[in-house]
């Protein structure tokens, strides 16, 4: 017997939106109930709805109030989120080439040092994990993944770096991430993709997607050189393999 759905909660966000709550912590049973409810709302065009945003435990749905209210579109959204989750879907699966360390990666030395394990290893782990997209935000392209091996997890760092590079790949906490723009952080960088996971005038803009599962693949600086400037001229890069 399937056990029943507890209901998520309906919280306000303004006068237009709505956060469809699940969980208040990162936890990837909260994450597949977003996605499966974003799903739904796609599905079902729901009157008055604009826009949704999924993220780790919840799902903000922007609306029209001109079309519909927060407590009938509550309603309609709580309903939908108990509904018995659908059977696991076919997702796409990228495999994403990374420079670790050096230039590319100039944390990898000091995660190894904190992990007690050599660089290598710390390769060897990063590369053989399966992650999915859990949600992007932050700054356009921003994926951030589930699934990072337990021995890898670390505390981000105590002084954040005002800028890192456009495409980075790095970890913090319980999470590993693909940072598609230059930018501030507090993770630890391990290295650099050429991917970009958004680039204006390519179709698709964005290249990955929440649910979309994800494996990385260790290059060479040679090799990193030559594919980033097949991306900026367009190219994808990552091989979607699935």
């Amino acid at each position: 017997m399937v056990a029943a759905l507890s209901p998520p909660r309906i919280l306000p966000s303004g006068d237009a939106a709505i956060t469809v709550e699940f969980a208040r912590t990162i936890d990837a049973a909260a994450n597949r109930r977003v996605l499966a409810l974003d799903r739904l709302v796609a599905g079902e065009a729901l009157p008055g709805v604009t826009e949704t945003v999924p993220t780790y435990r919840s799902l903000l749905v922007h609306y029209d109030p001109l079309q519909t209210g927060f407590d009938a579109l509550g309603d309609q959204l709580t309903e939908l989120a108990l509904r018995p989750l659908p059977e696991a879907t076919a997702t796409r699966r990228w495999r994403i080439p990374v420079a670790y360390g050096g230039e590319n990666g100039i944390d990898l030395e000091d995660v190894a040092k904190a992990l007690d394990i050599t660089p290598d290893e710390v390769v060897k782990r990063h590369v053989g994990g399966d992650y999915k997209v859990a949600m992007i935000g932050f700054t356009p392209g921003w994926s951030y993944l589930s699934g990072l091996p337990a021995s890898m997890e670390m505390s981000r760092r105590q002084n954040p770096r005002l800028l890192t590079p456009a495409g980075t790949i790095s970890i913090g906490g319980i999470q590993t991430g693909v940072q598609c723009l230059a930018g501030p952080s507090g993770w630890h960088l391990l290295g650099r993709t050429a991917v970009r996971t958004y680039q204006l005038g390519r179709d698709p803009i964005f290249l990955l997607e929440p649910g979309d599962a994800i494996t990385f693949a260790a290059v060479d600086d040679k090799t990193f050189a030559e594919q980033d400037r097949a991306a900026e001229a367009g190219e994808v890069v990552a091989e979607l393999i699935s």
